[in-house]
């Protein structure tokens, strides 16, 4: 008999907690947890996936559980899978282990598993139910889904500012450095503290920041995640600087450790050589356009075949709107502080000629909003990373 639905959300719940400890630690792999319970409501065992650790949620449950898995119910967010990779199958284990029901938020994104693992439970005997919670577990996913079925990370375009839309005050007040690159500390925090403690958890969710040389001059900042959270790999700092103007003794290069990856589209050899001696990486990339920049596309592709799955850009007015233009930005996250700075030399959100028409402008899918002491933040998508 499948539980009830009361019961299901309830440990349902408790697997989707699991799920968000493999946050930095499963990518590229899907954050799974998992949970088992006996016929008396008893937990009897739990896991939820690293990728160093190799073993699937599923498995570290069963393994804990060992004979009382037997006639048990298995919660996961995501459905068990059906292929070899690292390790066998997940719904071998699991009818192996004779359990009896399988409660799983939502089918897994991934076309080469998506609904047989279902089929494959339920043709061994064992009672499945799906889709209860799967909007609480999709956003778990996101980058997972983006990556492994178009091979392009999903992008999520992060931003603070006031409520008239300004990031930074006038340049005239931010010395001679700042062009449009930046929204940060050398005018000013615009956000709380609340708020800037959140994006250190945003930070810890993605593989990769990105950001425009500008924001490096103009701001000096670390682009590490702070957020106390183990994490598998460093995060990369990515920064996008046409001709390698990065200073060398900005606190990025000076604590570079193979973790900071600069797109060029037009730089000398030498320029190259000496970063590359600090432990920064260089990858020269076709200019799009007639600012130089390099093309979006095309970073978002090597970023891809290095398993970046998700970026989190923070850069300037420029970068913001060299992202939206080429459609590459899949989600924002934008943070509000209750200010006005006004004037039309204030740095704006975005930079650029702009979108020409409200039938081009950008339009959020779905959105939710968040508290943040003063501050609120609105997150959406532009694009659905399971059905684009």
């Amino acid at each position: 008999m499948i539980p009830s639905q009361q019961s299901d959300e309830f440990y349902l719940r408790r697997a989707l907690e699991l799920a968000q400890k493999s946050f930095g630690l499963a990518s590229p792999n899907p954050c799974v947890g998992a949970v088992l319970v006996d016929g008396s409501g008893n937990v009897v065992g739990e896991g939820f996936h690293t990728y160093d650790g190799i073993k699937h949620a599923e498995v570290l449950a069963i393994e804990q559980a060992q004979e009382k898995a037997r006639d048990a119910t298995l919660y996961v967010n995501l459905e068990p899978c059906t292929h070899h990779g690292r390790t066998g199958p997940c719904v071998d284990a699991v009818i192996a282990a004779g359990i009896k029901c399988v409660v799983a938020c939502m089918a897994d994104p991934n076309p080469v598993v998506s609904g047989r693992g279902f089929a494959q439970l339920r043709k061994a005997g064992v009672q499945v139910a799906s889709g209860i919670m799967e909007e609480e577990a999709r956003p778990l996913n996101d980058a997972f889904a983006k990556h492994i079925r178009y091979r392009v990370p999903l992008v999520t375009l992060k931003a603070g500012m006031t409520l008239d839309g300004k990031i930074a005050p006038p340049p005239e007040d931010l010395g001679s450095e700042h062009p449009l690159g930046v929204g940060g500390p050398t005018g000013g925090w615009i956000t709380s503290d609340e708020a800037r403690t959140h994006v250190q958890q945003l930070r810890h969710q993605h593989d990769a920041i990105l950001v425009g040389v500008g924001t490096v001059i103009a701001d000096n900042p670390l682009l590490t995640d702070r957020s106390g959270r183990p994490r598998r790999r460093s995060l990369l700092r990515v920064i996008v600087d046409s001709h390698l103007r990065i200073p060398l003794d900005s606190r990025v290069a000076q604590t570079a450790k193979d973790d900071v990856l600069v797109f060029c589209s037009f730089a000398e050899e030498k320029r190259k050589q000496q970063l590359r001696e600090r432990g920064i990486q260089v990858e020269q990339v076709a200019a799009a356009g007639v600012d130089g920049r390099p093309e979006m596309q095309a970073m978002c592709q090597r970023l891809a075949e290095r398993e970046i799955t998700s970026v989190m850009i923070e850069g300037g007015a420029l970068v913001n709107w060299a992202a939206l233009a080429s459609g590459i930005v899949d989600k924002v996250f934008l943070y509000y502080a209750p200010k006005i700075l006004a004037g039309v030399g204030a740095v704006p959100f975005a930079a650029g000629p702009g979108f020409r028409s409200m039938r081009e402008a950008a339009h959020l899918r779905s959105f939710r909003l968040h508290r943040f002491g003063e501050d609120f933040a609105v997150e959406g998508y532009l694009r659905d990373p399971y059905l684009d």
